[in-house]
């Protein structure tokens, strides 16, 4: 091997050290603003009304956001491919009405098997998903935003305009979507350990790391060997999945299910990941990021009512941190390649 090609190849791992070093710190930054930000906003609110802080209220927004937060953990897979699924609060509605419908019909069915049921489901729909975005090489954008209208109109045929009471379903069931462990709703306790099983998958394991790679080069990643095919399957499932466990969660918690259940939560779950740091161009964000962004929205929705802003404004400032985290995230890229350019010039 010439000096000039071990030279080439130490500019290169270089380039890497450098971009990766950027990056980690910006996530880092971002996961500390995201929780000064909050932080912020619980005083605040709390000043106006203490009860905002009591023990109660802390249960009743961490339940609010158990399910967007389960949402986002799987859709943070798909956004790492340069993906998106627009879908996921239709498969939630459609998991939730299904498990709601027969639970009432079969009230003898465990728990854990109507859990397993909602995320066959939700995995369906997923493998329904990646397949057209692979295999019919149709945008995910575009595909996902069909099937969102697909497997919604499923669930209004089923329902047929009816609905699920709370008195249609097992008592147990219905428990569970209230019931504690160690004083921590089930709900949250769910929605965390999916949280840190995903966390790990992404930053532990090769297939994880390859989520990263394909969203960053596709075709860098095709070359180095990375099955893009599997990979983005996989990811389409896990997220399709996750929000056929959050219909089941909802069922749960909300007891009344209709057809228009998780209706608009895809929005919420965009919102999240964007605020949270996910790139939605894909290679750079974490899970962590886009919990962070759940609760953060949540919180906001529940406490300006408690400050007496409109609902108006309420929205306006939601689209103002999106903005504000697309542009951090231009900033990011900028600095990125200029350090990477830096680099390679000096190397040269």
């Amino acid at each position: 091997m010439s000096l000039l090609t071990k030279a080439h190849e130490s500019g290169s791992d270089a380039q890497a050290r450098t971009g990766s070093t950027v990056l980690d710190m910006v996530l880092r930054f971002r996961a500390l603003g995201l929780l000064l930000t909050l932080a912020a906003i619980v005083a605040v609110t709390a000043a106006v009304n203490p009860r905002f802080v009591n023990e109660q209220s802390i249960r009743d927004l961490l339940l609010a956001a158990a399910i967007t937060l389960l949402l986002a953990t799987g859709m943070t897979v798909v956004v790492l491919t340069r993906g998106i699924d627009l879908s996921v609060g239709s498969v939630l509605g459609l998991s939730a009405f299904c498990t709601a419908s027969l639970l009432s019909e079969n009230p003898g069915i465990p728990v854990p098997v109507a859990m397993l049921i909602g995320l066959g489901i939700g995995a369906v729909c997923g493998l329904f998903n990646g397949m057209i975005v692979h295999l019919g090489k149709v945008p995910p954008l575009v595909a996902t935003l069909g099937t969102l209208y697909v497997f919604r109109g499923v669930v209004y045929f089923i329902a047929g305009g009816g609905r699920i009471n709370a008195s249609d379903m097992p008592g147990g069931f219905l428990d569970f979507g209230t019931a504690r462990i160690l004083g921590i709703p089930y709900l949250i306790v769910i929605a965390g350990v999916v949280l840190a099983v995903v966390a790990v998958f992404l930053s532990r394991y090769r297939a994880g790391r390859d989520m990263y790679a394909l969203g960053s080069s596709p075709e860098a990643a095709r070359l180095a060997g990375i099955p893009a095919g599997k990979r983005i399957l996989t990811a389409y499932i896990l997220c399709g999945a996750l929000a056929g466990l959050g219909g089941v969660l909802y069922a749960a918690r909300y007891g009344t299910v209709d057809a228009s259940a998780g209706y608009g939560m895809e929005l919420d779950v965009v919102a999240a990941e964007v605020v949270g740091g996910v790139a939605i161009f894909g290679g750079s964000g974490t899970v962590v990021g886009a919990a962070l962004g759940a609760v953060l929205l949540t919180v906001i929705s529940n406490a300006l009512p408690v400050l007496s802003i409109d609902q108006f404004w309420q929205r306006a400032i939601v689209g103002a941190l999106i903005l504000g985290a697309i542009a951090l995230d231009r900033l990011v890229g900028l600095r990125v390649k200029a350090s990477l350019r830096k680099k390679d010039a000096h190397v040269g």
